[in-house]
């Protein structure tokens, strides 16, 4: 497995894989109708992969295959999913020893991220890597699906 930055080539491969997580991730923790109107054609055109400024974002790449990936903002990690076919083989973990390098290489000391609440299996995996919950809650709308969400907090070295 490889990880690097994707390209815009990647934006259809990324967004396969955002909505097959989304749709297992959080099933039960929102409406099923929604996630099956989810669509990879909405979410690559959103994609600004390989801009100079913005947010950036690793690829987990086996052969042809992309696995997994992890976006990262200022200093936050706003995105971390994998293909559930690929759960339970260390591609989540390391996306997210990449997403912690590349923030702490921005000078970043003090990352944050917005869990779905109720997202038992990612606050988990979260948890395991050194992120603690804040306390902070918020609602929000995220590609049109009303949330709740935890903040999590993780010092980097």
């Amino acid at each position: 497995m490889l990880i690097r930055p994707a390209a815009p080539a990647d934006a259809l491969a990324v967004a396969l894989v955002h909505v097959r997580a989304w749709r297992v991730g959080y099933q039960g923790l929102l409406p099923a109708a929604y996630l099956d109107g989810l669509r990879a054609e909405d979410r690559a055109a959103r994609y600004t992969f390989g801009a100079e400024t913005g947010p950036a974002t690793s690829v987990a790449v086996e052969g042809d295959a992309i696995l997994g990936f992890a976006t990262i903002k200022d200093d936050e990690l706003s995105a971390l999913h994998v293909d559930p076919d690929a759960w339970s083989r260390g591609v989540g973990r390391a996306l997210i020893t990449q997403a912690r390098a590349d923030l702490a290489a921005r000078g970043v000391r003090r990352a944050w991220l917005w869990l779905l609440a109720g997202n038992t299996r990612g606050q988990r995996f979260y948890e395991r890597d050194g992120w603690i919950a804040s306390g902070e809650t918020r609602s929000d709308v995220v590609w049109g699906a009303s949330v709740d969400e935890v903040r999590y907090v993780r010092e980097l070295p």
